[in-house]
């Protein structure tokens, strides 16, 4: 998720070394041979904990990573920002669930490839239809306090933005006819739209603004697709390409595409890159010739 954090901590357990551990997983370098400690905020559909175990968009993805290394998920439920400081002290193995790839970031830690693009989704009342940045022009737009979409409603001509504590304010409001467009995860939008009908909300993706109008207006990127992945301290090396490579096998087997479409996502908005995914890696934390991963064209 595009969320501007403070600084908080997230502890370790230190669960004991399972038995039975191949010389291929402990050569992953885990903290815990065979273990891979994970922390998590509960930020459903894409993660949350019930009893032991993620589940969510992310929780499944990593899961099936785990399993096909020989690793046993554990997870340790923080805030986002809990999320970044645990993975940045190495206090655990990864990190996930939306967190977006930045220049900053990836300066503190490594990412993995990329488990799924998120496309620029916007709750709007049923019967509107909003496609462009100028569209809405002059509209109430609203969105969750400290996600980076507050910058970006702030740049739109004559808008109004109301900012909420979570994103059942931003729906009711929506619901109620106080806001035109919620700008929120997609996952998050789809689950509202099914599971609270009354509200009369449909989901609709964002055509992105032109480089020329981001050149213009800095803030409008964040009306952009973004890459997620999945977050890593520096030094854990194999294992970051350990899960890129599967995730990388993921996208070709299918398994992404049954995934997104599990939990109502769009494959053609969720695993197709944008032409600036390559572009903001290449040379920074991928080779040059770096291709972002796909399913087919």
């Amino acid at each position: 998720m595009l969320l501007i954090p403070a600084v908080a901590g997230c502890g370790s357990d230190g669960d004991d070394e399972p038995k039975n551990v191949s010389a291929k997983t402990a050569a992953l370098g885990t903290i815990t041979p065979g273990v891979i400690k994970v922390a998590v905020q509960p930020y459903a559909p894409y993660t949350s904990v019930q009893g032991d175990k993620i589940v969510g968009l992310d929780g499944d993805i990593l899961a099936y990573a785990a399993k096909k290394l020989g690793l046993e998920v554990k997870p340790q439920v923080t805030d986002f920002a809990g999320m970044l400081a645990g993975v940045q002290s190495r206090r655990v193995d990864i990190t996930i669930g939306g967190v977006a790839w930045s220049a900053d970031r990836q300066k503190q830690g490594l990412f993995t490839d990329p488990p799924y693009y998120s496309p620029p989704a916007m709750a709007v009342r049923s019967g509107k239809t909003y496609k462009t940045v100028d569209d809405l022009k002059g509209l109430q737009l609203g969105t969750v306090e400290g996600y980076v979409w507050v910058k970006s409603i702030q740049a739109v001509p004559d808008a109004k933005l109301h900012a909420y504590p979570d994103a059942n304010g931003v729906f009711d409001d929506l619901g109620a006819g106080r806001v035109d467009v919620g700008f929120l995860d997609p996952l998050i939008i789809i689950a509202a739209q099914k599971g609270r009908p009354e509200l009369k909300i449909d989901t609709q993706y964002m055509t992105p603004p032109t480089a020329a109008q981001v050149k213009a207006k800095p803030a409008y990127e964040y009306f952009q697709p973004y890459q997620t992945g999945f977050y890593l301290p520096k030094k854990a090396t194999k294992l970051e390409k350990a899960i890129s490579a599967q995730i990388d096998a993921m996208y070709e087997n299918g398994e992404l595409e049954k995934l997104v479409k599990k939990y109502g996502g769009d494959p053609e908005q969720f695993l197709k890159p944008s032409a600036d995914v390559a572009t903001a890696r290449r040379g920074v934390d991928r080779p040059q010739d770096w291709t972002p991963p796909s399913i087919a064209q």
